[in-house]
């Protein structure tokens, strides 16, 4: 008798599915509350006012203030980073069967698992400041903001461009937990080589991977629907002014990435240490759909002083001598 509960059927109160609803009455309670604070703050006129340390030129600013607000909210902080910051999901994998990593890592009591871009950021500004050089950081393809708030968590300006709606959302959010409004400033757009309109493709459960290219988009998840949409592009020397100091520019725009740095020709051209590093994805794969290459793309840094390029997995990351 001992054992013999062994021979009993299990408890569903555990289950999956209860364990999915459990978390999504929770999220939705969590939801309330946020959603009250955030109302609440609506009487200070500071909480999204525009980033004023920076100027720009061609574009607004995506306005958080009067965005929709997207739900449900699912946000933690990071694991393992020197200056801790949190960021909001917008795809949440296959519920209730296959949920997203992170997902399940806050079920079993976990912060999200570290993003490596999070890391190579504060690294590269943390040189950066031991130097003493001051400056802002430029994300292209922002995504839901993990190199973003993981260099403003620092205290850097940041400026990110990123033109899926959904994924704008969860940067809004992040502004708010994290408390940047006054640092980081985003804009609805993609960075190009200039001024105009193009069609973005954006995979539904895989908004990290829309990308410019159909083939592109769905190189790596076939299956996943393809929702194209228009979306306004400019290039950085349209925005960004010559007085501004950039330290880092990060690119990843599933092999947009030409388009990205001839778009930014002027800023690039900066002499010495007043250039910025670079960061930038260089898969050949998702190039060549774009009627690009990495070959391509290292005469084009060569031709403005980019000499030293090292390889790190799919990115490459290049800098100039003073």
């Amino acid at each position: 008798m001992a054992n013999a509960w062994k021979r009993d059927k299990p408890t569903t109160l555990l289950s999956p599915k209860f364990l999915f609803l459990l978390f999504s009455s929770t999220f939705l309670l969590l939801f309330i509350f946020i959603f009250s604070t955030f109302r609440s703050s609506l009487t200070n006129p500071t909480f999204f006012a525009i980033n004023t340390h920076i100027s720009f030129n061609s574009i607004s600013p995506f306005d958080c203030f009067n965005s929709p607000q997207a739900h449900p909210v699912v946000a933690s902080v990071v694991e393992g980073v020197r200056y801790p910051f949190m960021y909001s999901l917008s795809d949440f994998g296959t519920l209730p069967d296959k949920p997203h990593k992170n997902i399940v890592r806050m079920l079993k009591g976990k912060p999200f698992r570290k993003p490596d871009i999070s890391v190579t950021v504060q690294e590269v500004l943390e040189k950066a400041k031991s130097e003493g050089r001051d400056g802002f950081v430029v994300d292209v393809g922002a995504n839901v903001g993990m190199a973003s708030f993981a260099a403003s968590a620092m205290g850097f300006r940041v400026v990110a461009f990123e033109p899926v709606f959904e994924n704008l959302q969860k940067i809004c959010e992040g502004i708010y937990f994290n408390r940047v409004a006054d640092l980081v400033t985003v804009f609805e757009a993609a960075a190009s080589d200039r001024l105009g309109n193009i069609t973005v493709h954006k995979l539904v459960g895989r908004l990290d991977n829309s990308a410019v290219s159909a083939t592109g988009a769905k190189m790596a998840f076939k299956s996943n629907e393809e929702i194209a949409f228009q979306v306004r592009t400019v290039p950085l020397d349209e925005v960004i002014l010559d007085s501004e100091r950039v330290l880092l520019l990060k690119i990843d725009v599933q092999g947009w990435e030409y388009h990205v740095l001839k778009g930014a020709s002027k800023l690039l051209s900066r002499k010495g240490s007043q250039a910025p590093y670079l960061i930038y994805e260089e898969d050949e794969r998702l190039l060549q759909a774009s009627n690009s290459s990495a070959k391509e793309i290292r005469d084009f840094l060569r031709s403005v002083g980019y000499h030293e390029c090292t390889q790190h997995g799919t990115d490459a990351h290049c800098t100039k001598k003073d």
